[in-house]
């Protein structure tokens, strides 16, 4: 089997919007959640996102280009920008058809859909912009990539709500371990804070109606009440690893294992038991050929809601068992908001950079201990650690569930840092 290693990343994020910054705050726990901006909320029972912020999109697109593109393909284009000219990859040199695309969403354009809506029932619905459904479907940020860069082997967008995009870049891994493909653009992007977008979660009772930005998204805290949504992007370039050696590239790590479930359940709550996203787990640790001994830490899906914090650790204990409580634990939600369909791309990257930099990221404003979530979750200040073998977890509404195992790379493996 072809290994896979990582050559090249790039975010947006509401706490930076290239991954220096982004990885910075993580770092020093900056908290990216504040009031919401985008519209009033007097009347709205949800009064706190994680927005992108001191965002400028010119940097990288034409104002023609941005005008054809809902904001969540702007953000993915954006950061695939960055994890291109991280990577270093000369396009021309390549064949372009073992280049490919995966990039997820979990609600596409809805901004546009919002915007559309309320111009159609204004001065009827053949009046919505010519370029309503491009903006909107969720395939489009992919399809965008793909021509941005000139990639012609697989484009395709994998839409599996809060696990989405986890599974866009264990997809690609597989699309390059299995032979298919060279190179991969793959991650995940959304820009749900919108009226409608946060109105939908406020309206089933998943998001915190705290107005303490340290008392909204508190990920394994017992005084927890619901997600911050967030917004953003993370990409990432995945490479067969002797394509990457031989042209010098540099090497964050290695991904060497993804495992994937349903817990055929329930269309929004976890399963309880936790059974079936250990299960995830378990598959994901034996494709990378290790034990729950070998792994020093796992980036949470902690989304800070009741029930997917308490069903997780059981699923960790689960995983992992005696080995569970030599674990460090985190869930950078706690800075970051839920980032949807992003989520598990932006997680991806973090925990990418916690195997390269020996820094495990914390959960912050951690304050009151749920004997429900008994792990080291690494409380409110990051911590320095050697960590050879990490996990990220994500965990979505309809049972989806996905992990990925990524491990330090192998000394003189390739020229790169």
């Amino acid at each position: 089997m072809r290994r896979v290693v990582i050559t090249g990343m790039g975010a947006v994020t509401p706490v930076g919007n290239s991954v220096p910054e982004m990885w910075d705050a993580v770092k020093n726990g900056v908290c990216g959640i504040g009031l919401i901006t985008r519209f009033e909320t007097e009347h709205f029972p949800v009064k706190l996102a994680a927005e992108v912020k001191d965002f400028h999109a010119e940097k990288v697109l034409e104002p023609s280009e941005i005008r054809k593109m809902d904001l969540y393909t702007v953000y993915a284009l954006y950061a695939a920008d960055e994890a291109m000219k991280d990577s270093g990859l000369r396009v021309e040199d390549e064949d372009r058809e073992r280049l490919g695309v995966i990039i997820s969403s979990g609600i596409g354009g809805i901004g546009t859909f919002q915007t559309n809506c309320r111009r159609g029932e204004e001065k009827g619905f053949d009046r919505v912009s010519p370029h309503f459904i491009p903006l909107t479907i969720v395939n489009m940020a992919a399809g965008q990539a793909a021509m941005r860069f000139g990639f012609q082997g697989l484009c395709s967008s994998v839409v599996t709500a809060c696990a989405g995009g986890t599974n866009a870049v264990g997809d690609a891994f597989r699309q390059i371990k299995d032979g298919y493909q060279d190179v991969m653009l793959c991650g995940g992007a959304e820009a749900a804070c919108t009226e409608m977008g946060l109105g939908g979660f406020a309206a089933m009772k998943a998001l915190s109606t705290s107005e303490n930005p340290a008392r909204a998204s508190i990920p394994f805290d017992k005084e927890r009440n619901g997600f911050v949504l967030g917004e953003g992007a993370g990409i990432l370039v995945l490479e067969e690893y002797e394509h990457a050696r031989k042209r010098g590239a540099k090497i964050y790590c290695e991904i060497t294992g993804y495992g994937v479930s349903c817990d055929a359940y329930h269309i929004t709550a976890p399963a309880p038991d936790g059974r079936m996203a250990a299960s995830c787990m378990t598959k994901a640790m034996a494709e990378a050929g290790v034990g729950p001994e070998d792994v020093d830490y796992i980036n949470a899906h902690g989304t800070s809601t009741k029930m997917n914090d308490a069903s997780e650790t059981k699923a960790v204990r689960l995983a992992f068992g005696e080995a569970a409580d030599h674990l460090m634990i985190s869930s950078t939600k706690s800075m970051t908001g839920h980032l949807l369909g992003a989520a598990g791309a932006v997680e991806a990257i973090i925990t990418a950079l916690s195997i390269k930099d020996g820094v495990v990221p914390a959960t912050i404003n951690y304050r009151v201990p749920d004997e429900n979530c008994d792990l080291d979750i690494v409380p409110n200040a990051a911590r320095k650690a050697d960590v050879r073998c990490a996990m990220s977890n994500s965990l979505g509404f309809g049972g989806h569930n996905a992990s990925l195992v990524f491990q330090q790379r192998k000394a003189g493996d390739a020229s790169g840092n």
